[in-house]
Order: C-alpha cells, then structure tokens, then sequence
C-alpha cells in the first residue's frame, strides 16, 4: 500500500473548555505535526515531546500489543484532532520518541477517513457522498 502520512492538528482539550467557559483568556496549546496513518493501529498514538508540548495530563495505562510484544503505555488527556475541515476529540497514547506519531482505526473511523491504497492517501469515506457520517448498526 505505501506510506501515507497526515498532517493533523492537535489542540489541548482542556484548554479549549477553560476559554469556552471564560475561566480562561489564555489561547489553546496548539501543534500540528505529521502522523503515520495506521490501519493496523487502534488509536492516536503521540511522542512524548508533543505531548510534553500540549502539557497534557496522564490519566490511565493501557496494554497495548506491538510486534515486540505486550507493552504497558500511558495514557493521556483528550486532544482535539483536527483533519481536513473535520475534528474529534480523542484519549491520546503514548508512545516512545523514536516512533512516529500514528493515527490508528478510531479517530479516521470516527472521521469518516479512508485509505487511498492507490493514491497513497487520506480521502472522505466515498461511501458517504464526501460528508462526515457515522453508522450505527
């Protein structure tokens, strides 16, 4: 299939609902990096100096299955994902620095994203008439 890499946008959830809610004047911890897209990944994967960078929290650990075998990884507070126009709000794992930054089957499901195997590429769910949907069945 290729390589396919995306530039998302991330933004620190929490602060996002401090501004909402006026306890905050301070602008949202913000980055935009480039991510590996991972059909074989579950979730949004990050390198600990973006997550240092987005000053978000642990919250919890997860086991999670490589092909070294069982590692125990952090957890950390939501971040609001944002990808071409569309953005979700997702738990984010952590992950060692010398791996990339993945965007696994959660977030491009809940966005609606599909691989492009031949374009080598992110594309709207064409099932879908390029609007984000979800299923419920």
């Amino acid at each position: 299939m290729g390589r396919v890499v995306a530039k998302i946008k991330l933004t620190n959830l929490f602060d996002l609902a401090e501004l909402r809610r006026k306890k905050s004047k301070r602008k949202p911890r913000t980055v935009e990096v480039e991510a590996l897209v991972d059909t074989g990944a579950t979730r949004l994967y990050l390198k600990p100096s973006v997550i240092k960078n987005l000053a978000l929290d642990k919250v919890d650990d997860v086991l999670s299955q490589t092909t070294n075998g069982t590692r125990k990884r952090p957890v950390y507070e939501a971040v609001r994902l944002e990808l071409m126009g569309r953005h979700g709000d997702f738990n984010v794992v952590g992950v060692d620095e010398h791996v990339p930054n993945l965007l696994g089957q959660i977030p491009l499901a809940y966005l609606d994203f599909v691989v492009d195997p031949k374009g080598q590429k992110l594309i709207p769910n064409p099932e879908h008439g390029g609007e984000q949907m979800t299923e419920e069945y």
